[in-house]
């Protein structure tokens, strides 16, 4: 009897674990009889705290297949869009809980080895049939989750109107969310998974934290209207933008804390008059001769009444995307990265 109970788990529960952010699924590698009876043997008063444990995660099976493709952690790494140390302990895991060896190294290559043939020809059949498995509900369906980008304000205007619309018109199936952040908070957003992607300042202490891909760089000038009375200076030093008021963006940029640390570093505080988060409040501010912010270099050319000054000593920024380590990457995330990144080299920022 409890060899019938157990067995009814094993099949019954293998297609429960198909869950929305964890599919999990047992791979027939080895004789499903003599796994099964492993599963009796080990607990059978809990199989199903058993089969929690042990059966692996789609997740680790497109690694390793992708591994096996490209004869390469570090390319199956970039291709995911994934560390390597994900990618390799993914591969560990599998072979911890087969008990067997994967792969094995010819100079830089990774070899299958013939367990590891014989898993990769199932796990293909399992991702391939789990593809197909989403793309028919959600066809079904008819609704298509968005992707929820965050974007801080400073970026949108510089990097997202021309992007966003040249995507569209290649792919006007994937639906898009834009929500204004800064930095901080977006990468906050993206830790929680209320936001996937986040188009950021690279700047942070804390961005290893993330899976993230450069985009471009840029440098920080000061900015000002010509009828300022620094508008014929041909850069700027910490000691002349200290006496003038000064308009910095609200406390979640990254951009303000690095400001603040150069104007420590050089020995003076700025006169911050105003927090803002919108450009064009700031840009009316600057119109009136008697303020300053600072921009991205490659934001000037958009502005035809802005003055952007370069810093005496540049500061120099990186702009990318950031996304949850270890969370699933979906076709549509991968489609919007891949483009993304193919966008800027065609087109990149002018202040770079």
């Amino acid at each position: 009897m409890d060899y019938f109970i157990s067995m009814w788990y094993f099949y019954n529960i293998t297609i429960l674990c198909i869950g929305k952010n964890a599919l999990r699924l047992h791979a027939f590698v080895s004789d499903r009889h003599s796994y099964f009876m492993r599963v009796v043997k080990a607990d059978i008063r809990n199989p199903l705290r058993y089969l929690q444990e042990a059966l692996m995660t789609l997740n680790q099976l497109r690694y390793f297949c992708t591994a096996s493709r490209c004869h390469s952690i570090t390319k199956a790494a970039e291709e995911l869009y994934v560390t390597q140390p994900t990618v390799s302990v993914a591969i560990r895991d599998l072979e911890i809980e087969f008990g067997v060896s994967l792969f094995y190294r010819k100079g830089n290559q990774l070899i299958l080895t013939g367990e590891g043939e014989s898993l990769y020809e199932r796990a293909t059949y399992i991702l391939q049939y789990c593809d197909e498995l989403q793309a028919d509900y959600s066809s079904i369906s008819r609704v298509r989750p968005p992707l929820r980008i965050g974007i801080p304000p400073m970026l949108s205007t510089l990097f997202f109107p021309e992007l966003l619309t040249a995507f569209q018109e290649g792919y006007s199936d994937i639906p898009i969310i834009l929500e204004e952040y800064g930095s901080v908070r977006a990468c906050n957003l993206v830790q929680n998974d209320t936001l996937d992607l986040g188009l950021v300042n690279m700047e942070q202490y804390n961005i290893d934290k993330f899976n993230n891909t450069l985009l471009a760089t840029d440098q920080i000038v000061f900015c000002i209207s010509d009828s300022h009375r620094l508008a014929k200076k041909e850069a700027v030093t910490t000691q002349e933008m200290a006496r003038e008021p000064l308009i910095f963006f609200n406390a979640d940029s990254v951009l303000n804390q690095i400001l603040k640390n150069r104007f420590e570093v050089d020995g003076y505080t700025p006169n911050v008059i105003m927090r803002c988060s919108q450009i064009y409040t700031t840009l009316q501010f600057l119109k009136t001769g008697k303020y300053g912010c600072f921009l991205f270099s490659s934001m000037t050319d958009k502005f035809s009444d802005v003055i952007g000054i370069p810093l005496k000593n540049p500061i120099r920024i990186k702009i990318g995307m950031v996304w949850k380590k270890g969370k699933y990457m979906s076709n549509d995330m991968q489609v919007f990265l891949n483009f993304t990144q193919r966008y800027y080299k065609e087109h990149p920022l002018t202040g770079c």
